[in-house]
């Protein structure tokens, strides 16, 4: 037993020794090597030339592609039609399905055409938008309707009338009275309708209407549409109103140990039309009972005042507006002058006109819908002697700034088309 622990320990001894051996160790590399490579998925081996060329030849295709579509659209934005069918055609050839592949974002379009302009509230996307609406209905089709029947019918579908007339039906919803909010719901419908509701003539229409015919550039509005929506002005779809409320003194009493204080609330009512028409009113009634009155111009009260307005050219990002209101001249009555008692030297007859100047501007999440008091005076203008007197209104705490609320009731109808 002795012999054999001696071999034992010998053999041990001679196989430590030989694992110093330099071959052995680059064996073992080797085959750890092809071991390792054996082990390995055949999806992690390289791809063969070939495909590797085959698909950056796809990837170039692919962005040739994107780029004709995006000059597409815009050249269709700018109104060239011909130009555009061709680069779409030229897009489509290269891959029939790009317009699915094309992320509508500016931050693409920049990448691709790096030209377009930055817009900070969005319109660049809705423009975007409209092109890929206008395209997905005109592609394939000879003759591109507006919107489809969703279930067949056996009535008439209004998708048969010709957009003429749908362009005329869109033109009495937004109506005389700018109900451009009516427009933007019912541009919700379908695309046919989204695309027909940002037609530019329509928000061109509008803007003139605003601002006068004069209106003719866009400046550094990128469409008409941009223009009416950012572009201070008054609004016409409800009512501006100013509350005032002030304490004052009671007579005294009998025993002169009590006197009343009265608290007084009045209002003050403006409502602007598109036609540059204002109403004026002062009353101390409360909205609930004023503001159905004022719905048109021919508002038959005692009070009123009616006149025309006008938007100062814009200055210092300060938009401000200028009226000139008056009473309703009142018939003269034929049965004072038969009246015995009657006056021979009566008040010499004069005009009483008032010139209002506000200051336009936001407040909160609305637009457009504080106006505040710059100038109040009355002008008094003698028949006799032609002489004008001019009385300036101390702008006090009892001129409360112009507060606007929208009236559903103003839109609700219709009296003519754009």
């Amino acid at each position: 037993m002795a012999e054999e622990n001696v071999d034992l320990d010998c053999g041990l001894e001679e196989e430590d020794d030989g694992s110093d051996d330099p071959n052995l160790e680059l064996q073992l590399d080797t085959f750890r090597a092809k071991w390792m490579s054996e082990l390995k998925p055949s999806c992690d081996t390289r791809l063969p030339r070939a495909s590797s060329q085959r698909r950056t030849q796809e990837n170039a295709r692919e962005e040739k592609a994107a780029e004709l579509y995006l000059r597409a659209v815009k050249e269709e934005q700018n109104g060239a039609f011909y130009e555009a069918i061709k680069f779409y055609r030229l897009a489509m050839q290269l891959v029939p399905d790009i317009e699915s592949k094309i992320n509508y974002s500016h931050s693409d379009a920049d990448q691709a055409e790096g030209n377009y302009r930055e817009e900070g509230d969005g319109d660049g996307d809705i423009e975007d938008l409209v092109a890929y609406f206008d395209h997905q209905l005109t592609f394939g089709t000879s003759f591109p309707k507006i919107c489809s029947p969703e279930l067949e019918k056996s009535q008439m579908h209004i998708s048969a009338l010709p957009r003429e007339i749908l362009m005329y039906i869109f033109r009495w919803v937004v109506s005389s009275h700018l109900d451009m909010r009516a427009l933007e719901q019912l541009s919700l419908v379908c695309r046919g309708f989204y695309i027909c509701a940002r037609d530019p003539e329509i928000w061109r229409s509008a803007c003139q209407k605003v601002w006068g015919h004069n209106c003719t550039k866009l400046g550094h509005y990128l469409s008409w549409r941009e223009m009416f929506l950012q572009r201070p002005r008054v609004r016409f779809d409800g009512i501006y109103i100013s509350k005032t409320s002030y304490i004052r003194q009671g007579e005294q009493s009998l025993d002169g140990f009590y006197r009343p204080w009265h608290h007084v609330d009045f209002y003050r009512y403006l409502r602007f039309f598109p036609d540059g028409s204002v109403v004026m009113l002062t009353t101390p009634e409360e909205p609930l009972s004023i503001v159905s009155r004022l719905r048109t111009q021919n508002v038959r009260m005692d009070a009123v005042k009616v006149g025309h307005y006008r938007l100062s050219q814009e200055t210092d990002n300060q938009t401000k507006v200028y009226a000139v209101v008056h009473k309703r001249k009142e018939e003269k009555s034929s049965d004072l002058q038969k009246n015995r008692f009657y006056r021979r030297n009566t008040a010499p007859e004069a005009d009483h006109t008032f010139h209002v100047g506000l200051l336009l501007s936001s407040v909160g999440r609305q637009s457009f819908n504080k106006l505040t008091w710059m100038h109040h005076s009355c002008h008094i203008t003698y028949k006799l002697t032609g002489e004008t007197v001019i009385s300036a209104f101390d702008l006090n705490k009892m001129y409360t700034p112009f507060i606007f609320g929208r009236v559903k009731s103003y839109t609700a109808f219709s009296d003519q088309a754009l």
